[in-house]
């Protein structure tokens, strides 16, 4: 069955919010059958609609419904001071406990997980940790770095009666204390070694949780170790820290500042020390979606104390580092998303090929027209197509399973039935768009937000899951802005549309109605399900399927309306949350998750680790297929990391005892990413016998299951300059597909060099020279290389599978240099360079059972065959897992380092090489098919 899904459950919420975090996980894991709140009742005061375009929505909430409450149901609303009066507060985030205070008992916050480091406010300071250990509990369902103070922060006689929050930018936020007497702020936040203190009526004070020992003392600066973890305290120069027991206080004389940082180790302490008195003041994402490739620059901006220095130390995540050619240093932090690295600046920037999002899969000849039709005709013509839904969760679910089916309709010819699911699609959400009727929006101008109601899951009453119901509603709309403009337009149905981004995904930070990115976290790569973050865990994301369906619907939006801000919005959220799902929910290059966890997939990732779990059955099925569905033109992402998905269905049917029985459908849609032939007979042998999940349908999973099968797997190695464009692969033969929703033709061009020709709002594939059978392999590219056994590149395609044993490193570390290498070759080779793009390639490796194994790959070019190699590219190692079967090395593990100018191939050497750099084992390098290949930049 389909069970009602929530990410909040809250007739548990205080309960688990009394327990530590290991203990609230422990709980979550056995929570099934889940009731939604009862919401308070409410006066209601007579509501206006406000008119957006030909829609609306009302100020006040409907009678009897309830906005933010506390845990009680008392009405609560932001907890922050004068100065942050009147401004958005962005719920749903690392920090929003500061706050929105859910349980009344608690005026400071809860638990808040910035790492490296995790505080809490109390009434005396900010308690600060730095857990390096995690926890492996919930019968091993769980791993945690639950917080534990080392220490607190604060001045002498501090005692107030609460926290708020006082400013707050990108990813940093400044707590607020006072008692009347005592002012304290501090400055906090994401990959933040340092926390800055501004304090008044008192003297810096940290008290630690064990007696410190100290290692270093310069009077202003002390450094101290507690529970084996390394800190420094910086007061202003001219002070002096006092050390009494568990006590350190310093007389800040005329001067109001003093920082404390984690140190990496004890030797780091003179580089921190450079940067303790440049004080962060706020921080700032941005960025660029521009022919197949997405960069964001993340900014912190400064202030200096004392002296003149102005920049400042950065720990970056996995997902970002890994994509970063920026020089890091080489101190490195534990946390619950892997290793952290530091990078000495005020700056950093990524590069990530786009993720690719496509209205429907295109039409394909294994597809069976008629039997299409019939599960078309079924969907469409359901006594009620809706399903009974009535709030804005399982009517978004709807909506989007009525999306999808409206262009495969027009692929089957079938246009009536395609305009009758428009139609069906269009009078929901026209219902929903206007104020007053049995189902609205209605806007809270203390929270700043626009709820529907009725609303479902805590959406109302904790702020929960707006990207998750809106997504629905976005992408539902953005498939009728394809085929009717004038319905999308501001001045028709667009302007409730957009009224919507604004408060799940409002990309302006000016916006003085609703908060900038509500539920997306920029730093963290994800985005947050919690609305007020009250767990011992930190805050929680469920369903990541959900948030980046809103982040695809936003391209497919953008791309129909002619919004390129929104459309290049929505490929910097999926591009970057796809990475970080790779990462912290499917543990992709298996670096992650600690090795006692035991599992392979998390149903959730929160602020302390992650559970495989859900928050309404431990059911495998609904663990593994929470993050996939909705299976839409904008799941394509995930086929990037294929053995991810094969190790996650192959963990799937460990703790099912076999295929899965609940949602099968999406279980399928989601195999054939990386299998299609396979679930193809998955399908074939029980599409008669399954109910489809309550956002699927027959026809849509036919048609993505047999679509795939045709074509083959996403290829995320090769992208095009349209966002909505994708490239496939089967065998040797690549398929581009592209929908161009603009009024004139247009050529896509894709990162391999390929072209297809696409004409106005239409769909077209081909393999490469404009629209032609996806059948017909057609010519080999001449910039894809496979590799021969022998040490061969070469273009031609047809060869015989084979493998190349990789040496072994013997024990030692050989990151960056090659060791006793396997060297492929391509000489002769003419080309002109692509400017903007870069290498690629996915080479299959296997291991076996080796473990500690990490195969690296460089990728060389000598532009005039002089025998002098130009320009060189040395990719971070990937760690191989200790099971039998290929396992897929691309570029995306990114670029570590590159000496040399790229420029055109006259006559031209291009060599790879790849050896271990780490382990003490050999692993085979398959050779001799389009699996492993390598792509040079060059038409």
């Amino acid at each position: 069955m389909s069970a009602p899904r929530t990410d909040r459950p809250p007739s548990r919420l205080r309960s688990l919010a009394a327990m530590s975090g290991t203990a609230a996980l422990a709980t979550l894991l056995t929570a099934v059958g889940l009731t939604g709140s009862a919401a308070s009742a409410a006066a209601a005061t007579a509501a206006a609609a406000v008119p957006v375009g030909a829609g609306s929505y009302s100020d006040t909430r409907p009678a009897g419904t309830s906005g933010p409450t506390t845990n009680t149901g008392a009405p609560v609303t932001p907890k922050v001071t004068p100065a942050a009066q009147g401004k958005p507060v962005p719920t749903n985030d690392w920090w929003s406990s500061l706050a929105f205070q859910r349980y009344g008992d608690n005026p400071y916050s809860t638990p808040m997980y910035g790492h490296p480091l995790t505080y809490q406010a109390t009434a005396a300071g900010l308690d600060i940790g730095y857990p390096t250990t995690p926890a492996i509990v919930g019968d091993g369902r769980q791993y945690e770095f639950a917080h534990k103070r080392d220490l607190t922060l604060g001045l002498t006689g501090l005692n107030s009666p609460d926290t708020r929050a006082d400013a707050w930018s990108d990813w940093t936020v400044t707590p607020y204390w006072s008692d009347g007497t005592r002012t304290l702020r501090t400055t906090i936040g994401h990959g933040m070694p340092f926390v800055y203190a501004k304090g008044t009526g008192g003297s810096a004070r940290i008290t630690t949780a064990t007696a410190p020992q100290v290692f270093a003392d310069q009077g202003n600066v002390v450094g101290i170790t507690v529970a084996g973890h390394h800190y420094a305290l910086f007061a202003p120069t001219g002070s002096d820290w006092t050390v009494s027991g568990s006590t350190l206080t310093a007389n800040l004389g005329s001067k109001d500042y003093f920082s404390l940082a984690v140190l990496p180790s004890t030797s780091a302490l003179a580089t921190y020390q450079k940067y303790a008195y440049s004080f962060v003041t706020g921080s700032r994402a941005s960025w660029s979606s521009v022919s197949g490739t997405v960069r964001a620059t993340y900014s912190l901006t400064t202030q200096p104390q004392e002296g003149t220095e102005t920049g400042t130390l950065q720990a970056l995540y996995r997902h970002q580092w890994l994509h970063t050619s920026d020089p890091l240093t080489s101190h490195t932090y534990v946390s619950p998303r892997g290793t952290m690295k530091v990078r000495e600046s005020a700056s950093f920037t990524t590069s990530q090929k786009a993720s690719a999002v496509l209205p429907a899969l295109p039409k394909a000849p294994g597809t069976d027209t008629a039997r299409l039709r019939g599960y078309l005709n079924e969907a469409a013509n359901a006594a009620d197509p809706f399903s009974g839904a009535t709030d804005t969760y399982w009517t978004g679910k709807a909506l989007g399973r009525l999306a999808q089916l409206v262009p495969i309709a027009e692929q089957a010819g079938e246009t009536a039935t395609r305009d009758k699911l428009l139609g069906l699609m269009k009078g929901r959400l026209q219902e929903w768009f206007t104020a007053g009727g049995p189902s609205e929006f209605s806007y809270d101008a203390d929270w700043r937000t626009l709820t529907g109601y009725p609303a479902s899951y805590g959406s109302d009453t904790e702020l929960n899951d707006h990207h998750f119901h809106y997504s629905y509603y976005v992408y539902a709309a953005a498939i009728i802005a394809q085929y009717d403009p004038a319905w999308a337009a501001d001045s028709a149905w667009g302007g409730m549309v957009k009224t919507l981004v604004r408060d799940s995904a409002n990309p302006s930070r000016t916006d003085s109605a609703f908060p900038f990115l509500r539920g997306f976290d920029v730093y963290a790569g994800h985005s947050w399900a919690s609305g007020h973050q009250g767990f011992a865990a930190g805050n929680n994301q469920e369903s990541s399927s959900e948030s980046t369906n809103l982040s695809a619907g936003l391209v497919l939006w953008g791309s129909a309306t002619g919004d390129a801000s929104l459309r290049d919005l929505g490929t910097f959220l999926l591009t970057t949350e796809s990475e970080a799902i790779a990462q912290y929910w499917f543990d992709a290059d298996q670096q992650v998750f600690p090795s006692s966890f035991g599992h392979d997939t998390a149903g959730m990732v929160w602020g302390s680790g992650v559970a495989y779990a859900t928050w309404w059955t431990a059911n495998p099925e609904e663990i593994h297929g929470i993050n996939v569905l909705p299976v839409t033109g904008g799941s394509l992402h995930l086929g990037g990391r294929k053995e991810a998905i094969r190790r996650n269905i192959a963990e799937l049917e460990r703790e099912n005892g076999g295929p899965a029985v609940e949602w099968r459908d999406i279980l399928w849609e989601f195999q054939s990413l990386a299998d299609p032939a396979a679930a193809r007979a998955q399908w074939d042998a029980g599409n008669a016998s399954y109910t489809p999940e309550q956002g699927e349908s027959r026809a849509h999973t036919y048609h993505w299951i047999t679509t795939l099968d045709t074509l083959g797997a996403p290829d995320a190695s090769v992208t095009g300059d349209l966002p909505t464009s994708a490239v496939f692969a089967k065998g040797t033969v690549r398929t581009y597909a592209a929908h161009n929703h603009g009024p004139t033709s247009r050529t896509v061009t894709f990162s391999d060099g390929a072209k297809l020709t696409v004409p106005a709002r239409s769909t077209a594939t081909g393999t490469g020279t404009g629209p032609t059978d996806p059948t017909d392999p057609g010519p080999s590219t001449g910039n894809t290389f496979q590799l021969r056994s022998g040490g061969t590149l070469t273009t031609a395609t047809g060869g015989t599978a084979g493998s190349d044993t990789i040496a072994s490193a013997g024990g030692a570390n050989h990151d960056g240099s090659p060791h006793q290498p396997l060297v492929y070759e391509a000489k002769g080779v003419n080309g002109t360079l692509k400017p903007g793009t870069a290498g690629a390639f996915r080479l299959q490796l296997d291991a076996g059972t080796a473990v500690g194994l990490g195969q690296q790959a460089r990728i060389s070019y000598d532009l005039t065959g002089d025998g002098t190699f130009d320009r060189t590219e040395t990719y971070h190692y990937f760690a191989t897992d200790p099971v039998a079967g290929w396992e897929e090395y691309s570029q995306a593990r990114g670029l570590r380092s590159a000496t040399g100018a790229p420029g055109d191939l006259r006559n031209g050497t291009v060599r790879l090489e790849v050896w271990h750099a780490i382990g003490n084992g050999t692993a085979r390098l398959q050779t001799g098919t389009d699996r492993s290949v390598l792509v040079i930049p060059y038409g």
